[in-house]
């Protein structure tokens, strides 16, 4: 797949994530077999550039890969400035989201939201494409509801306003996060456009990934909260693309491996106070079993970067002495 100058060494992209896809989570996501990763969703407002969060995003030193930014915002003039900031810092790919389903977003008119007015749309995509010299992608759900899935008509006006390539989330804003994501509305799309469709939307298993592949007919798939704790699910889904078999699971030393070194990397970027905080749903995530559950609540009462480091090394000691 081709973004621009880019070309993707393979159809799996890591898609953003707010308070996820921070720089040592993209990293990791990119090791194992990720062609691009795209960063967390940063406003377009500068008025909240000004804080640890917002200047965490924009920095983008001892980034891997292919540079990608995601930004969020309803009003073209401010999206456009905020591109050209985020190029001049290092950007090489500016990701438009008009997907997020969040009050908090939606209620500026941002995110999803945007997609009830078609003709803010193509303002903002005109005025971004407009302003940089880099490629412009955007990311969109199927629609605001169930009755009201216009992704086809969001899909040409992007393709009309020069955008570089599509990702789209099979759910519409009604639907958050619930029920099953629906591939029918992103294969119309693929039909209907000639840019680069990606889909995006419950896909956790290699085998998932094969069959939205070839339903859709996308050029890519997008994997959100299904790599969450499991980053190596890129290596395992490239792998049965390739092969059409599975991977044996990770194994124990591997995970180990990976934790440690993801919560370090926490540490460095936020440091200690705030980084065991983040380090905490990390955990939990990759720790995600019935059987874990005890040991994650004592994990997250720990106050210490040394009292987690320990206690992950005696979880890993004990899961290999059994």
């Amino acid at each position: 797949m081709q973004i621009g100058p880019y070309q993707l060494k393979n159809q799996l992209i890591v898609a953003p994530m707010a308070g996820v896809t921070d720089q040592p989570f993209r990293n990791l996501c990119l090791r194992y077999g990720a062609a691009l990763a795209v960063s967390e969703m940063l406003s377009s407002n500068p008025e909240v550039w000004d804080t640890d969060k917002s200047r965490q995003r924009m920095a983008h030193a001892g980034e891997d890969g292919i540079r990608s930014v995601q930004i969020a915002g309803a009003d073209p003039d401010m999206m456009a400035h905020a591109a050209v900031v985020n190029v001049q810092q290092g950007a090489q790919i500016i990701d438009i989201n008009m997907g997020c389903p969040a009050k908090k977003v939606n209620k500026k008119l941002a995110g999803s939201a945007l997609l009830q007015q078609p003709e803010q749309v193509k303002a903002i995509l005109q005025a971004v494409v407009a302003a940089v010299d880099v490629p412009v992608t955007l990311k969109i759900r199927t629609g605001w509801a169930p009755e009201h899935r216009n992704g086809v008509q969001i899909a040409q006006i992007a393709q009309d306003s020069g955008i570089a390539s599509l990702a789209v989330h099979g759910r519409t804003r009604q639907c958050m996060y619930k029920g099953d994501a629906e591939y029918d509305t992103i294969r119309a799309i693929k039909q209907n456009v000639s840019i680069p469709v990606v889909a995006n939307g419950d896909i956790c298993t290699p085998e998932k990934a094969r069959y939205v592949l070839d339903y859709t007919g996308a050029d890519a798939v997008m994997i959100g909260r299904g790599a969450q704790g499991r980053p190596w699910l890129f290596r395992e889904i490239q792998h049965y693309l390739e092969t059409g078999n599975k991977l044996a699971p990770i194994e124990v030393d591997e995970k180990r491996q990976v934790m440690l070194e993801h919560l370090k990397n926490l540490y460095a970027l936020y440091g200690e106070y705030k980084g065991l905080r983040i380090a905490r749903k990390h955990v939990g995530w990759y720790l995600d079993q019935e059987a874990q559950r005890s040991f994650r609540a004592d994990f997250n009462r720990l106050e210490t970067v040394e009292e987690q480091r320990s206690m992950l090394e005696r979880y890993f000691d004990e899961l290999v002495k059994n």
